[in-house]
């Protein structure tokens, strides 16, 4: 009788031990497996853990600093899918300390023992004490590299790792179609083509190659889901306003190339609305396109007050719990928020039979994949001494000064000013407002380090010449690199008048002048509040910029305008008067460095425009890929911008021959060989950026003039040629007809193949 009793004492230890035995860990099962095992083990409580993700900040600290598991514990007793805290403002040794501790919690104190996910910012280098920062997203697309933007989200994505963290909120996939946005510098380019083909680098550098994510790997997230780079007005979260098919073939159209060519694992749904649906509320979007069309496997996670938006924002849901429902139930998995997640209250939606249990597996089974794909269970931990091997290694410092080198264009130059010539210079004014600090644009870590324009020029004169400098006036009244401040003002007129006059003093002195200005990060950036705001109604020159402009170039000496910024700027008395002109953009550490290099012949220029630069806001929408019927010019002006896309300059010449056909008709299926002889004819060597644009002549629904399809970065020498071959295939043909189906029509059809959207020599062929 007592074996009896001691047995049925026993029964529900045994049970507890049997549910916790971690036969999930078995390392010969299949994920697929894992998760089954594991799943099976979990309380309703235990899922809907799994599917928050934390911005803890520092609210499970102690006293010292440290993590505290009494607070661990409190709060996330049934486990957590992913936390982070303020990484880019915590020393290295510290964050991987802390890290490490948070998930040995996980690891052994929770009841199954399921590691969390580390998550942070990985725009343009990991955002995080003493990283590497790269050229921001827009700066980078600019080189037209693919091998070397895969290059650096590699590095990047190898930084995170090595440091703990597991998952990127990158890349930005949006299309950069409304300058006026804050977040244009964030993005790669206005056409759908390029920023599949830069965005799909980014993913596999970031994810690799493997649909294993090892440990150099981190999950890439696409963002922002979709048709966030278009809103009305060009204000963040405004709707966008097109019909599906606009939306499919151009905004739709790179997040699908991720999923089947990159298989990106991790999707973020923008703020925005299309068609009236809130995307964070979207079954059509994240459900039947992603998922049934696409065949998507990761995960979908919402932007930080996505969910909360749908009844504070959008009041398409009463309150919190339905917002909570109709995210999860359109096919949102995790959920960014601070202690205030809803997410965390979607256990007892279940239990209230408000959402099912089966839609609540659905989004676990999907984060328990990635943690499984990641190889969490295996490898949970940071390693001090090689993340200090790897981060900001010689490398990666290396790395980011090619991609600065590549990324800046060369927009104008005049009687060949450029390269200039250090041996005839005596002065050399370096003037503006954003020449002394350094800016490297939105998503970047605190403090800022690397080498701002007058250092480089300082580094690179030497003893060869003089280098002056004079701030000129500023462009806002606090320090532009706060990214995260409140809404900045421009300077009181009075102090700029002082600033313009020592300009002009300076520039007196000199042999020749770089004026260095733009944006900066304050009046640049992701608008989130009234108080934070970053759209702009112009695209004018901040400040008193222009007026700077005017004055330096009434002393009559050469004057080299080099602009840092996140969009485009418009400012025709500059186009005209200014002999030599380069975008920059945010070129990221190594800054000053590569201007210097470029500068004075060192580096070539080969950067190309990735966005159409319109000479006023009144041209808006510009970009270059317009149907035919926006052909109108304006009462005072013409229709054409002031820079085309895919515009660069360099210091050497080429010369494009006619494209020739492998044949000049083709059937439906058939790939076409398409080829163009390309000459150097200058006297140094030199990179080309070759495009190919193609046009269906006629078709049963309207067609834009011309659509990028390919490109090839190009290096020749002096003298030297090159056959630069093209295939056209199918899918490069196709587009939506009446019907929505994606077809090739039969007809004619018009290659263009050039420097830039506009200088283009074209030949014709038929499909059958």
């Amino acid at each position: 009788m007592k074996k009896y009793i001691i047995l049925l004492f026993l029964l529900p230890v045994l049970s507890v031990l049997a549910q916790t035995n971690k036969d999930y860990l078995n390392p010969s099962l299949s994920i697929e497996k894992k998760v089954d095992l594991l799943m099976k083990k979990m309380s309703i409580e235990e899922k809907a853990a799994q599917l928050c993700f934390i911005n803890v900040g520092t609210s499970l600290f102690d006293d010292k600093g440290e993590i505290d598991e009494s607070k661990v514990l409190k709060a996330f007793s049934n486990g957590i899918g992913a936390v982070t805290w303020f990484q880019n403002r915590m020393p290295m040794e510290q964050a991987i300390r802390l890290d490490n501790a948070m998930q040995k919690i996980m690891l052994e104190k929770t009841r199954l023992g399921i590691p969390c996910i580390f998550i942070g910012e990985g725009l343009h280098g990991f955002m995080a004490d003493g990283c590497t920062s790269f050229p921001q997203a827009i700066a980078l697309a600019s080189t037209w590299d693919t091998t070397l933007v895969e290059k650096v989200f590699s590095a990047t994505g190898k930084e995170m790792r090595v440091r703990g963290f597991h998952q990127s909120l990158s890349p930005v996939l949006d299309l950069a179609r409304e300058p006026r946005w804050g977040r244009t510098e964030e993005t790669y380019s206005e056409d759908p083509y390029l920023t599949a083909r830069i965005g799909k680098a980014a993913i596999l550098g970031l994810q690799g190659h493997s649909p294993l994510i090892d440990g150099s790997h981190v999950i890439a997230t696409l963002k922002h889901f979709a048709g966030h780079g278009q809103g009305e007005g060009g204000n963040n979260t405004a709707p966008v306003v097109c019909d599906e098919r606009y939306f499919r073939e151009n905004h739709l159209y790179p997040f699908e190339i991720a999923v089947k060519e990159a298989g990106v694992l991790s999707v973020m749904p923008s703020y925005n609305e299309w068609s009236a649906i809130p995307n964070h509320s979207n079954p059509w979007l994240l459900n039947d396109v992603l998922r049934g069309e696409w065949g998507f496997k990761g995960h979908v996670i919402s932007d930080q007050g996505g969910i909360e938006d749908l009844y504070r924002k959008h009041f398409v849901a009463k309150d919190s719990a339905e917002a909570t429902k109709m995210a999860i139930e359109s096919g949102i998995d995790f959920e960014i928020m601070d202690v205030t997640s809803y997410f965390k209250y979607v256990a007892n939606l279940v239990h209230k039979g408000v959402i099912s249990e089966a839609t609540l597996d659905n989004a676990v089974r999907r984060v328990l994949m990635d943690k499984f794909r990641l190889g969490l269970f295996e490898g949970p931990y940071a390693d001090l001494q090689k993340a200090k091997e790897v981060t900001k290694c010689k490398e990666h410092k290396e790395l980011a000064l090619e991609a600065a080198h590549e990324s800046i264009i060369l927009l104008k130059n005049e009687k060949q000013l450029l390269p200039l010539d250090a041996s005839k210079l005596t002065n050399l004014a370096v003037i503006g407002p954003n020449a002394a600090d350094l800016h490297l644009g939105g998503y970047t870590n605190e403090p800022r380090i690397g080498v701002s324009v007058l250092q480089g020029m300082k580094d690179f004169a030497g003893n060869k010449f003089n280098v002056l400098y004079a701030e000129g006036c500023k462009i806002t009244t606090t320090p532009g690199s706060f990214w995260d401040n409140n809404n900045t003002k421009v300077n009181d007129e009075a102090s700029d008048k002082k600033l313009i006059a020592e300009a002009v003093e300076v520039a007196g002195k000199s042999d020749v002048i770089l004026l260095v200005i733009g944006e900066n990060e304050s009046i640049c950036r992701e608008g989130w509040s009234e108080d934070h705001r970053g759209d702009r109604d112009d695209l004018t020159l901040f400040g008193r910029q222009e007026e700077l402009a005017r004055e330096l170039v009434k002393t009559g000496k050469p004057v080299i305008v080099l602009l840092i910024n996140g969009r485009p700027i418009v400012s025709d008395f500059i186009m005209q008067n200014v002999p030599a002109l380069l975008e920059g953009w945010y070129m990221g550490q190594e800054t000053g460095t590569a201007v210097a290099d470029i500068l004075f012949g060192k580096v070539n220029p080969s950067g190309k425009l990735t966005v159409t630069y319109p000479k006023n806001i009144g041209q808006l929408p510009v970009y270059y890929s317009r149907k035919p019927s926006r052909n109108r010019s304006y009462v005072n002006s013409e229709m054409k911008p002031a820079f085309p896309f895919g515009y660069g300059l360099s210091y050497t010449s080429f010369e494009y021959g006619k494209p020739v056909l492998e044949k000049s008709i083709i059937k439906q299926g058939e790939n076409l060989k398409v080829s163009v002889t390309l000459k150097n004819t200058g006297k140094v060597a030199g990179t080309e950026i070759v495009q190919l644009y193609l046009r269906d002549k006629i078709s049963s629904v309207t067609r834009p003039i011309k659509e990028l399809k390919d490109f090839a970065r190009i290096s020749l020498k002096p003298g030297e040629s090159m056959e630069v071959s093209f295939t056209i295939t199918p899918d490069k043909l196709q587009f939506y007809n009446k019907e929505m189906k994606r077809v090739v029509e039969p007809g004619e059809f018009e290659v263009m193949i050039g420097p830039d959207s506009e200088r283009l020599e074209k030949a014709s062929f038929f499909v059958q």
